[in-house]
């Protein structure tokens, strides 16, 4: 562990108080967090955020070292988190991050295909002409763009997250990057890049006539590679 460890940081920010405004503390934060709730709230972002994989085992001593607490608030976080769903506790094997019954590839694909949609819906309502051509200059680049070139995810990552970004919401934002995150190389489309280049053009159409219907839908099919002949499959 070390200072460039971002659990470890915000840890030293909860012990120092730095986490909190310079002019008072914030009226949305509660008066008092207790070590649970720091705890519970960094293993939720670990966990959503793809920091510790699903089936990874999650020790009680580990993690209290980890957060310079004793094991008990740990204890806690753990059973609070497993009645949301994120931890199994088991009496042989201990508490594991839960695994998804599809998939960890399948369900991610699945919870993208929604808020991508909503995010193409937002940002329709709010395309300008000048966004539109941010969008399409951006999509461009990856037109020619051989298979496998190393440039494309960091590419295709810029226009998704422009879209995100035009949408308006910082939340949807936030959620996003966590999601991106969790796919540690990014979302990997088993199409040639000259598709989802075709796909992009048909999503920038339908933003530009600020139709937010058709552009959710093109997205959702987007990340899902819905057509009439094939089954739903996250791509």
């Amino acid at each position: 562990m070390t200072d460039h460890d971002p659990v470890f940081n915000r840890r030293e920010e909860f012990r120092e108080g730095r986490h909190m405004p310079a002019h008072g503390v914030d009226p949305r934060v509660p008066a008092y967090a207790s070590k649970t709730d720091v705890v519970c709230a960094l293993l939720r972002e670990m966990i959503i955020g793809g920091e510790v994989r699903p089936g990874e085992p999650l020790r009680q001593r580990e993690l209290a070292e980890r957060f310079g607490v004793s094991q008990t608030p740990v204890r806690e976080a753990l059973r609070r988190l497993e009645s949301e769903g994120l931890v199994v506790n088991d009496p042989h094997r201990g508490a594991t991050v839960n695994e998804s019954e599809q998939g960890a590839v399948e369900d991610q694909g699945q919870v993208r295909a929604v808020l991508e949609a909503l995010g193409a819906r937002l940002a329709a309502r709010n395309m300008t002409p000048e966004l539109v051509t941010q969008l399409r200059e951006m999509n461009a680049v990856m037109e020619h763009m051989a298979e496998g070139d190393p440039a494309y995810p960091a590419a295709n990552r810029a226009f998704h997250f422009k879209v995100y970004e035009i949408a308006g919401s910082p939340l949807l934002l936030s959620l996003m990057r966590l999601l991106w995150q969790s796919l540690l190389l990014g979302p990997m489309a088993t199409r040639p890049h000259r598709e989802s280049w075709r796909q992009h053009e048909q999503l920038v159409d339908a933003l530009a006539l600020r139709d937010g219907d058709l552009a959710a839908q093109l997205m959702r099919e987007h990340i899902l590679g819905v057509s009439a002949d094939s089954a739903v499959k996250p791509v």
